[in-house]
């Protein structure tokens, strides 16, 4: 965007861009939970967004907000600037997989157009960030991500881990303590309708585990058809 626009006005739009999963209206009282501002906070700034020349977002009074295809665009970009920075600090600048985000949300608001190319060309241009989220292409397109959580299967189904949630280090670093990781085939052996808690087989992994949904909420995967491997 040719627009300059303030890190906080970025910070919400990057913030309704997921709430919204790029289709429906997001509630301010959402907005208010995940930047832990006012709800009267987050009334005055989506006003103000609405109403830019031309309007980042559509607010109607008790029926939340969208965001305009200038909104989308100017959160596409700041999701890119995140994740292709998480992926260069840890590639290239060594940095654990459970440190990157609070770094990447600090740089992507001041990195120019120029600097992000050069990430992206040093990383071979990726599809997928360090914590297997898709990233939006150079002209803004988010890929397509045919994903469901790991909460919602069930015995005998297989599946392969793609996507992790990166905003808690110590999930994080818990995840990776398990080998719960992007890329990982598993297969699920048992479900306790009790408490929610999954039995899992992880390719590679002799020992089973145990994950429950304050876990299992956190871990988008894709199903496959695949038998168990060794």
């Amino acid at each position: 965007m040719s627009k300059h626009l303030s890190d906080t006005v970025e910070d919400y739009l990057k913030t309704i861009y997921k709430l919204s999963g790029d289709q429906s209206r997001v509630g301010t009282g959402q907005i208010a939970e995940i930047l832990d501002v006012s709800p009267a906070s987050v009334t005055v700034m989506v006003q103000r967004l609405a109403a830019e020349v031309p309007p980042l977002l559509n607010y109607a009074k008790h029926k939340g907000v969208e965001l305009t295809e200038q909104g989308r665009l100017a959160a596409l970009e700041i999701i890119r600037h995140h994740r292709l920075l998480e992926l260069f600090l840890h590639e290239v600048l060594g940095y654990s997989w459970d440190q990157v985000h609070a770094e990447a949300d600090r740089l992507e608001h001041v990195i120019s157009e120029e600097f992000e190319e050069r990430v992206a060309e040093v990383l071979g241009d990726p599809a997928r960030g360090l914590h297997g989220e898709p990233i939006p292409s150079r002209s803004l397109v988010m890929p397509d991500s045919h994903t469901s959580y790991l909460l919602d299967m069930r015995p005998n189904q297989h599946g392969r881990i793609r996507e992790v949630n990166d905003d808690d280090p110590g999930l994080l670093r818990f995840l990776e303590s398990r080998g719960i990781v992007p890329g990982v085939m598993f297969q699920v052996l048992d479900y306790s309708t009790y408490d929610d808690n999954l039995r899992l087989k992880l390719e590679g992994n002799p020992e089973e585990i145990v994950l429950g949904a304050s876990v299992t909420s956190q871990v988008l995967v894709e199903e496959t058809e695949s038998e168990m491997y060794g």
